[in-house]
């Protein structure tokens, strides 16, 4: 079994790389995938920082 902090830092590594990609992982195809997509079409940063917060809160 993986260590929460471990897995924590593990998405959002790949939320900054690849913001629509890290809250797929999490949340699957949902509402917030579909925001942050939008969001990173519209502009990388915006994405990566909507990825990181839904990730984790």
């Amino acid at each position: 079994m993986r260590d929460n902090k471990a897995v924590t830092c593990l998405d959002i590594l790949i939320a900054i790389i690849l913001p629509p990609l890290g809250v797929f992982l999490k949340f699957g195809c949902k509402v917030e995938f579909w925001i942050c997509l939008v969001l990173t079409l519209l502009g990388y940063i915006p994405g990566i920082i909507y990825a990181v917060y839904t990730i984790t809160k």
